[in-house]
């Protein structure tokens, strides 16, 4: 039997994840959490006359509330053996990170959850997701990184990529625990159908504009949500701990992203790009001044997965590209291969 709890499974990659699992034969039970009510799009699913899935709301960057999650009857009565950690990828444009004690809300997360997961006797195996932009980037655009790569350590990198350097190393650190497998998918850019892009610091949100620094179009690797869904699917089968390189085939400039999904890239002459950015976010509440730093506007990259397609048996089934709309319009979509 496995019964999988899903957090952020409000938000849009915590959807496909779910769905993914739902229709996977090897899975029992179901349990989606969130921040706020069930998505319309669970109501198939809640209608479930097996009882596969269930959904509760909880606050997962609190203790009292993560506490009470794992020590639920829901929990209890699922049978939960895995958890599956979506890190919360819908964050307020223009805002200020909110911090919790000093910690941002996504490192508050991972480690409440890893360590309620670690204290469970029923929980055996936890799937997390992480972001390939924990790497160092070198100069240029060859920078084919590896699981061995070495992390940005650098003192000035920005609280965003900071937050996702330090939630990397929080589940790295439980690799070799006894009690509990864990596994860690390190993913690019994450693109849905429609224009949609998730975890990429500068693009994701909302349309509209944004900065780069003038003479730099760095590469982009890409996955496609729904191949997200599939490598958390094998990872949770799987039967090893480790960390996983996942991305698609496909690996395209910064501008032509931009352009592709509607947030077109302004190019601005490095010295200027600060107090660029400044403005902006004054005059419209966008671009917050993290987002627009760091080596990532500069220096591209693709990832090696051929540990994922060795260990996990995961291959990438879509391609990312333009398709013609029933109005016309071009339009960001994902397909099978």
């Amino acid at each position: 039997m496995t019964a999988v709890l899903v957090t952020h499974a409000d938000e849009p990659i915590g959807r496909r994840i779910v769905k993914t699992l739902f229709y996977d034969a090897r899975v029992d039970r179901i349990l989606g959490v969130g921040n706020g009510a069930a998505p319309r799009a669970f109501d198939r699913f809640l209608a479930d006359p097996g009882g596969r899935f269930a959904y509760l709301r909880s606050s997962l960057s609190r203790h009292r509330s993560v506490s009470d999650l794992f020590h639920s009857a829901r929990v209890r009565d699922a049978g939960v053996d895995t958890v599956v950690h979506v890190p919360g990828h819908l964050p307020e444009e223009g805002a200020a990170p909110r911090l919790l004690a000093g910690v941002p809300p996504r490192t508050a997360e991972a480690r409440l959850v890893l360590q309620h997961a670690l204290d469970s006797p029923a929980i055996h195996s936890f799937v997390a997701l992480g972001s390939a932009f924990v790497y160092r980037l070198w100069p240029g655009n060859a920078n084919l990184l590896r699981e061995s790569s070495e992390l940005d350590l650098a003192p000035d990198v920005g609280p965003e990529l900071r937050s996702w350097i330090d939630c990397d190393m929080i589940f790295h650190g439980e690799l070799g625990s006894d009690q509990l497998r864990v596994v860690l998918l390190r993913l690019p850019t994450v693109v849905g159908s429609g224009g949609y892009v998730y975890l990429h610091p500068l693009l994701a949100g909302r349309p509209g504009p944004r900065l780069r620094p003038l003479g730099f179009d760095p590469v982009c690797a890409l996955v496609a949500d729904k191949d997200v869904a599939l490598a958390v699917a094998a990872a949770v089968h799987a039967k090893r701990s480790g960390v996983y390189n996942v991305a698609g085939a496909e690996a395209v400039p910064l501008s032509v992203l931009g352009s592709w999904t509607r947030r077109p890239l302004v190019p601005v002459p490095g010295p200027w790009l600060r107090l660029a950015a400044g403005a902006l976010r004054l005059a419209v509440g966008e671009a917050r001044l993290e987002r627009l730093a760091g080596d990532h506007l500069r220096y591209g990259f693709t990832l090696d997965t051929r540990r994922a397609e060795h260990e996990l048996e995961f291959r990438p089934t879509h391609r990312i590209g333009l398709a013609r709309a029933g109005d016309g319009e071009l339009r960001l979509e994902t397909m099978p291969v």
